[in-house]
């Protein structure tokens, strides 16, 4: 049977992977690269789910992406897969919030609510984790396999914030899973005092 504080501490490390998940979203550096010039400059790029950043001596550009010269001939797949993410990601966030509100009910539904309403709960976390899963793993394929990340290109803060959101997501529930199956059921019955002396 899992209890109120079970749900209460699962509720909290979700709610943090929820703000992370929608800060990956709109972050621009799920991949980065930087260099410093010969006059000691420095030059960086950024790439995130739809904007890319170019930074140049401290000054900073941005535009959407990608943009239609990235889905072009040979280009088309890694365009389409980018795409992938950035739409898996927003439905995985909007599992969040889904999964926010099923938390919630459950902790104010009572007792019955709590003991059979964690494996909806864990089902939904269960299909968050394995979204952004997803996410993590093509973004990791297009950076070990396209060609246009080159030396020095590396997974940053996006790419980061996904894994470890996916990663409470998965650990939730199994922390769940397991209070389900661990703790006593809520509301047993306890001797009375005048019952323990006789016993």
């Amino acid at each position: 049977m899992t209890r109120n504080a079970v749900y209460g501490v699962a509720l909290l490390a979700f709610a943090f992977a929820t703000a992370m998940t929608i800060s990956a979203i709109f972050i621009p550096d799920w991949i980065s690269w930087s260099a410093t010039t010969a006059s000691g400059g420095t030059i960086s790029k950024t790439i995130g789910l739809h904007r890319a950043c170019s930074t140049f001596d401290g000054l900073t550009s941005c535009h959407h992406y990608p943009q239609n010269d990235d889905c072009r001939g040979s280009d088309r797949s890694f365009c389409s897969m980018w795409r992938s993410v950035g739409f898996l990601m927003s439905f995985a966030a909007v599992m969040e919030l889904a999964t926010l509100v099923a938390y919630v009910v459950i902790i104010a539904g009572g007792r019955e609510k709590r003991e059979r309403g964690w494996k909806v709960l864990v089902g939904m976390l269960v299909l968050v984790g394995a979204l952004q899963c997803m996410c993590m793993s093509i973004v990791a394929y297009l950076y070990d396999n396209d060609e246009r990340f080159f030396v020095g290109w590396k997974l940053d803060n996006g790419w980061i914030l996904c894994t470890s959101s996916w990663c409470i997501a998965v650990f939730s529930a199994a922390f769940i899973s397991l209070s389900a199956l661990v703790f006593p059921s809520e509301g047993g019955y306890e001797l009375i005092p005048s019952e323990r002396q006789h016993i």
